[in-house]
């Protein structure tokens, strides 16, 4: 994983843990959604390291700029939440767009609108620290005009149409700590991974600073990994025209 300081990518600090609020949008509380069904048992994400603040990457004024001749071009902003109670599903919506558009708040409402009538919502934590499931995400990413599509695990990923797909969110297990101390558990995580200028990062609000995954080849491999352990699912953030086409699969 690369550090803050690093070269060839710029991360900034986005405010300290728990100082965030929807922005960009005038509306991050997303439309009322019916809840909507998956695979098996909802997936959920995890609790993960105490509050660390979020980071977000420079959207310079470089972009669209001219450069002197011999200048060095300027390293890519990649935008990067880190872990906050058990908010790593939000961590992973705004990281896999890129901006800070949903919060904890934002979260709750949609887990009202899904579940209005029920005394213990079951979409979020009992304890109202976040651990959202898939409906929570599948209905924030509908009220953007996006769609997610479940990954089926069968399918070689040789089918899969990167460039069609805007980013991809994992659901798998993760180690627990408290403090410096491993429990010896694992919970399920939400993580996003995207790419920003031809690269594909590792945006895990677990780690300290994006991981590079590489091109193409290197996020099939990232995620040949992930499925291999068999109980990782993966969720394709497409545009709803994307989606009706079908066109996420290569046609050959």
């Amino acid at each position: 994983a690369l550090s803050p300081g690093s070269p060839g990518i710029v991360v900034r600090l986005a405010g300290a843990a728990g100082s965030y609020s929807p922005s960009h949008l005038p509306s991050q509380r997303c439309a009322a959604r019916p809840a909507l069904s998956e695979p098996g048992a909802a997936a959920r994400g995890d609790a993960g390291a105490p509050g660390l603040g979020e980071q977000r990457g420079r959207r310079g004024a470089e972009d669209g700029m001219s450069q002197a001749p011999g200048a060095q071009p300027s390293p890519p902003s990649v935008y990067h939440e880190r872990q906050r109670l058990e908010l790593c599903a939000v961590h992973a919506l705004n990281n896999v767009l890129q901006q800070q558009l949903f919060s904890q708040e934002a979260a709750d409402e949609i887990c009202k609108r899904l579940a209005p009538d029920s005394r213990l919502n079951p979409h979020r934590s009992l304890l109202g620290t976040g651990n959202y499931d898939v409906n929570v995400i599948m209905a924030a990413l509908q009220g953007q005009g996006l769609a997610a599509v479940w990954w089926d695990r069968r399918r070689p990923l040789s089918q899969l149409a990167l460039p069609r797909v805007l980013g991809l969110i994992l659901n798998l297990p993760s180690p627990v700590s408290l403090g410096l101390l491993s429990l010896p558990v694992r919970r399920r995580h939400w993580v996003a991974l995207r790419q920003v200028d031809g690269v594909y990062y590792n945006l895990d609000s677990k780690l300290r600073a994006p991981e590079v995954l590489g091109d193409e080849d290197g996020v099939r491999a990232f995620l040949a990994a992930a499925l291999a352990q068999g109980l990782c699912e993966v969720l394709l953030v497409v545009t709803k025209e994307v989606e009706e086409q079908g066109s996420w699969l290569r046609a050959d």
